[in-house]
């Protein structure tokens, strides 16, 4: 992301909206939309689509009743290009009450992004409902589109409805608290899951909070973590993030997940922070 370029608005009236991040190809294959595409390049996806896509197929892969994903953590091998995908999940253990899965998504027979999930029996009914953070602020009324400086915004961010706590933005320094939602579904023709709605925005949490300066140094997360202690309820969810970082160290996003209804989980991101290299 370059200081110098002006922020502008999503050219939602000259650029055609897809009907989805992904259409299914069939055989764990995927075609990507121009959806997808990241803030840093049209050529590069954000990596809430192909987390979310992951998610998907981890959910169709040898189901069990009673079984829920609690917690998926994504490893972001290099950036995930807006082309075809093969989805591969295996299950690395199985036992009465909980399993192991591990997903591989490829393209053009390299691998972009590993993730590692754990499927848990849901709990009893009489387990205490405990939420010891404040509850998030309420849905705001439809707001503008939202700029970010110098970035790519007819991919992802226009293909999500953005509505900021408190008049935010993506360039207001956090922490910051956005609510959010996905404007077309994750695969043409099938229903979004309370799972795959959470992937699709929990790698978002350190842009609504930034607090690096991101023009001046690389600041990118190498990871995301999504652990959820219920199963989300709604298209709305929200991220309420902050930073932690420290000289000669790294940074950690650190964001709360809530819908209407409360908070459902939380997101970790390990933050690379490094001077940006220049060209000769």
């Amino acid at each position: 992301m370059r200081q110098d370029l002006e922020a502008r608005p999503v050219n939602s009236e000259c650029v055609p909206s897809p009907e989805s991040f992904y259409r299914a190809l069939g055989g764990g294959r995927f075609e990507s939309t121009s959806a997808t595409a990241g803030p840093w390049s049209a050529k590069s996806q954000h990596a809430g689509p192909p987390s979310a896509l992951v998610g998907h197929v981890m959910e169709r892969h040898a189901p069990r009743p009673g079984l829920r994903i609690a917690r998926v953590t994504v490893e972001l091998l290099r950036p995930v290009p807006v082309a075809d995908l093969t989805v591969e999940v295996r299950t690395v253990r199985s036992g009465g009450s909980v399993e192991v899965l591990e997903g591989e998504v490829s393209a053009d027979g390299t691998t972009v992004l590993l993730a590692r999930a754990w499927r848990l029996v849901a709990g009893p009914g009489d387990t205490p409902e405990l939420r010891p953070v404040p509850p998030a602020p309420a849905l705001p009324g439809p707001q503008p589109p939202h700029t970010m400086a110098g970035a790519h915004l007819d991919g992802y961010v226009s293909a999500m409805e953005w509505r900021f706590a408190d008049g935010g933005g993506f360039d207001t320094l956090g922490p910051g608290t956005a609510w959010v939602r996905q404007r077309v579904p994750l695969v043409a023709g099938v229903p979004d899951s309370p799972l795959t709605r959470a992937l699709t925005v929990a790698d978002s949490s350190w842009a609504v909070g930034f607090e690096l300066d991101h023009h001046t140094n690389l600041v990118i997360n190498t990871d995301v973590t999504l652990a959820l202690h219920r199963d989300p309820v709604g298209e709305w969810l929200c991220l309420r993030s902050h930073t932690a970082a420290s000289p000669h160290g790294s940074g950690l996003a650190l964001g709360e997940l809530d819908d209407v209804s409360g908070s459902c989980g939380q997101v970790l991101q390990t933050l690379l922070v490094t001077e940006r290299r220049v060209g000769p």
